[in-house]
């Protein structure tokens, strides 16, 4: 078990100014958050924090990285969710795994509002992460239909599934603009630098200015 996790379960991500007050989203459905991170451990993946939330990982010698990440657990303001990062790839039982967004192609997530969804649903949450440990262990990829130079950095795409307001008015820019956006939050080599760029920018995207506008 991560201590940063712990941390996350007890104050939030401490991204936003809500974040160790009674307001931050997490107090929401620390119960939920709690189950689903016993049952995501007990499948054996490492548990770390990336991108201020909970993200559950395996080490993959056999791909150009040695840890490869699996699923993120994350909590929303109506919603808690456990998304993956290629649930495109899984098999989708009832049709329970949504996409983030509509242009969304590799992620997939399920939604829960309460404790007895998770146990109603449990049998789903393991198989879907035992397959989702065996696309990644074989070294499968979703068939990225964009240009590469619109492939969205994966800070980025978390931050859509964080904050889907922040997708709609990403989306909502002139091509141009979301193409200057991307290569440039793609740019760093480092996490948290791509991290904090996203971070700096968020405002004026929200506002719907490019990054040269004032």
């Amino acid at each position: 078990m991560n201590l940063g996790v712990d941390h996350y379960l007890a104050d939030g991500c401490e991204r936003c100014p809500l974040g160790a007050t009674p307001a931050c989203k997490v107090n929401n459905w620390k119960e939920e958050l709690k189950l689903l991170r016993k049952i995501i451990l007990s499948c054996g993946l490492t548990e770390q924090v990336k991108w201020g939330v909970p993200c559950y990982t395996i080490q993959n010698p056999k791909t150009s990285k040695s840890e490869s990440n699996v699923l993120i657990m994350s909590a929303f303001k109506e919603y808690c969710s456990v998304s993956f990062f290629k649930g495109a790839l899984l098999k989708n039982v009832d049709n329970l795994l949504e996409k983030p967004g509509e242009n969304t192609q590799a992620a997939r997530l399920i939604k829960f509002t309460n404790v007895q969804q998770i146990l109603d649903n449990e049998n789903h949450i393991r198989k879907w992460i035992f397959e989702a440990i065996v696309v990644e262990k074989a070294g499968l990829k979703v068939e990225n239909k964009q240009n590469p130079t619109e492939i969205l950095p994966e800070e980025l795409k978390v931050k859509f599934i964080e904050n889907p307001d922040f997708k709609l008015a990403f989306h909502a820019l002139t091509p141009g603009r979301q193409r200057g956006y991307i290569l440039y939050f793609s740019q760093p080599k480092q996490e948290k630098t791509r991290l904090s760029r996203i971070d700096k920018y968020l405002p004026n995207i929200m506002e719907g200015k490019g990054m040269q506008d004032k």
